[in-house]
């Protein structure tokens, strides 16, 4: 399909495109929207009704939205913003340059600018500021064929109808009452009476991170949000609660791999980009290696004395590496799913030791029988890389699974002390203990 509708594009067979584009998906839209020409794609976004090229625009990425609202009217820039629903309004917003915010605020009706400016003072990544204005409100008098006369009229504009939120005058959050409720309830029922008062919320200062956990939790499609004095100010749907849990699983696994996190596509990121994302972390684990060449300088006697030792460490280095990782990578999981507290770390510990025990055991023994039928050593120096071997095992496990704990509890992210971070530290534990093991058994 979007090598014909590119084929379309390239000959300019606009009629034919259009009655395509019209029964499209407005994902799929956006994404043909990636793999045209820049010349093609505001005559293309211009042959949508407008309804569907707002809805569209949501979609698009920052760099083709910044293209289309560069080159289209003050006119068409009005229309784009009736249409879109605010939150989406605001996320395209906080991703453009001064010029195109400032030309975007000129042309948005004076109701949507204060929206607009209330929403850019909530701090980034909170609820507040992915939150949408756009939900059904209800009173706890209203009958439900009396709320379901308020749904026609205003739902139209609304993200969602499905879930529908219960204030008072004052905007308090009483309750929330679902249209399915609505449908099975009896017209003359009060909304007060078959409403749920016992609401999930969340608070405008809330982390997304929080938000999602919330959404993966209660398994909700929505979550209102409420300011310090508990008057509901916003909704945060499940689309925008998906965009939240898959950006914070990418941070994670950018800092996991010691990558300072970038919220820009791989290949919309320059090459110096990048470098720069990854070179801090880079230089800081090179420097911190510097412990490890301390300890080889520190125990060069050793070394001297019995060459063969060096062949194991690069062996011991990364057996500890992976199991610290393992260990590490489990716990960060558990800790951003809410499965594990700063409370469990002495169940930690002791779970780890007890893996570790287990695993570094087997390690230790097949490692020592392998030296032996391959003639890598003698028994004494199998004994030694075998000894090694299992007490560089439960460091790492230990290590790996305690300090994603301690960073949780000085509120730094888990994800820091993941491999890189953990392979650096348990490779200096490594070679003291080998090196130690090595100069009281074998008497050098």
């Amino acid at each position: 399909m979007q090598d014909r509708l590119i084929d379309l594009v390239n000959t300019n067979a606009l009629k034919e495109l259009r009655a395509i584009l019209i029964d499209m998906n407005e994902v799929d839209i956006a994404q043909l929207f990636e793999n045209i020409d820049r010349e093609q794609i505001v005559k293309i976004f211009r042959l949508m009704p407008k309804e569907q090229a707002a809805e569209v625009f949501a979609y698009l990425t920052t760099e083709t939205q910044q293209l289309i609202v560069e080159t289209i009217s003050d006119k068409e820039i009005a229309i784009i913003l009736d249409e879109l629903f605010l939150d989406d309004t605001v996320d395209f917003i906080d991703e453009m340059p001064a010029s195109v915010v400032k030309r975007v605020l000129k042309n948005a009706n004076p109701e949507t600018r204060k929206y607009i400016n209330t929403f850019l003072q909530y701090a980034d990544d909170t609820a507040g500021s992915v939150m949408t204005i756009e939900f059904v409100d209800l009173r706890k008098k209203m009958t439900v064929a009396e709320a379901f006369d308020h749904i026609r009229k205003t739902g139209v504009d609304k993200e969602t109808i499905y879930t529908c939120y219960v204030t008072d005058k004052n905007r308090y959050l009483e309750g929330i009452v679902s249209v399915r409720k609505l449908l099975l309830s009896n017209d003359d029922e009060l909304i007060g009476d078959i409403m749920k008062s016992n609401v999930i919320f969340a608070n405008t200062s809330d982390d997304q991170e929080t938000i999602g956990n919330m959404f993966s939790k209660y398994g909700l499609i929505s979550i209102p949000v409420v300011d310090s004095e508990k008057r509901l100010v916003g909704i945060i749907t499940i689309d925008d609660a998906l965009g939240i849990i898959e950006q914070e699983a990418t941070e994670d696994f950018e800092k996991m791999a010691a990558i300072t996190p970038s919220e820009k596509p791989y290949l919309k990121t320059s090459i110096f980009e990048l470098a720069k994302h990854r070179i801090l972390w880079l230089l800081i684990l090179m420097i911190s290696a510097t412990f490890t060449g301390g300890i080889m300088k520190g125990y060069e006697d050793v070394l001297s004395s019995m060459i063969i030792l060096s062949i194991f460490i690069p062996m011991l280095m990364d057996t500890g590496g992976n199991a610290g990782s393992q260990s590490a990578t489990l716990i960060i999981r558990g800790l951003a799913l809410n499965e594990i507290q700063t409370k469990d770390w002495g169940k930690v510990i002791s779970k780890e030791f007890l893996v570790a025990l287990i695993s570094g055991s087997v390690l230790a023994i097949v490692n020592y029988f392998r030296i032996i039928l391959f003639g890598m050593g003698t028994p004494a120096v199998a004994l030694v890389v075998s000894l090694s071997m299992l007490i560089t095992v439960i460091m790492a496990k230990v290590v790996g699974g305690i300090l994603p704990i301690v960073a949780n509890k000085v509120h730094v992210d888990p994800a820091i002390m993941a491999s890189p971070l953990i392979t650096t530290i348990v490779d200096a534990l490594a070679l003291f203990v080998y090196f130690s093991l090595a100069r009281v058994l074998l008497g050098i």
